[in-house]
């Protein structure tokens, strides 16, 4: 399931794109307010998107992940994601990351944009959401552009480099508004 948008490719990742992903991980900048955290080497990253490749081929997808290109230059700029609930709940929760050299360009917008988009037009969701660390004011502004709505916040569930840091939750509803 490949995604395209005015300047962006979204292409489903597999294992030939292991050698990006991992790059991109492995970049502080990028995993400033990751979870994950900067893994210690290859075989890590591989552990962390398998979940994804392996969903590849389910009739009952719960893992997408997406390459970010750009469409004119086809180079890798980051990776993207969406997480799906069981099927009574119709949620799918969001994720992107990109190289630093294309951050404030708008390409994460419209990721964020896109992803929305296929979940309510593709998936038939009810409902998106995401996740971000209350200092990560950039990804809190991506968020507010593509539409979604600051919902609440999460005391302290975000174990990121030896401290519990509070999570902002966002989500945007089917009969929203959608940019």
């Amino acid at each position: 399931m490949n995604l395209k948008s005015e300047r962006l490719k979204l292409k489903e990742v597999t294992w030939n794109d292991l050698g990006n992903i991992h790059s991109l991980h492995s970049i502080w900048e990028v995993e400033e307010f990751n979870t994950i955290g900067i893994p210690d080497n290859i075989g890590v990253t591989k552990e962390i998107i398998r979940p994804v490749v392996e969903d590849l081929q389910s009739k009952k997808r719960k893992f997408y992940g997406w390459s970010i290109i750009l469409k004119k230059e086809n180079t890798f700029i980051g990776m993207a994601g969406m997480t799906l609930s069981n099927d009574k709940f119709k949620m799918g929760e969001i994720y992107y990351k990109l190289l630093p050299e294309y951050w404030g360009k708008g390409y994460a917008t419209e990721t964020a944009k896109t992803l929305i988009h296929f979940g309510f037009d593709f998936l038939e969701l009810h409902r998106v959401e995401a996740g971000v660390a209350t200092e990560n004011i950039r990804s809190v502004k991506v968020l507010e552009k593509a539409g979604m709505t600051r919902e609440g916040i999460r005391r302290k569930i975000l174990p990121i480099r030896g401290k519990w840091v509070d999570n902002y939750h966002y989500a945007i509803v089917e009969d929203d508004p959608c940019p």
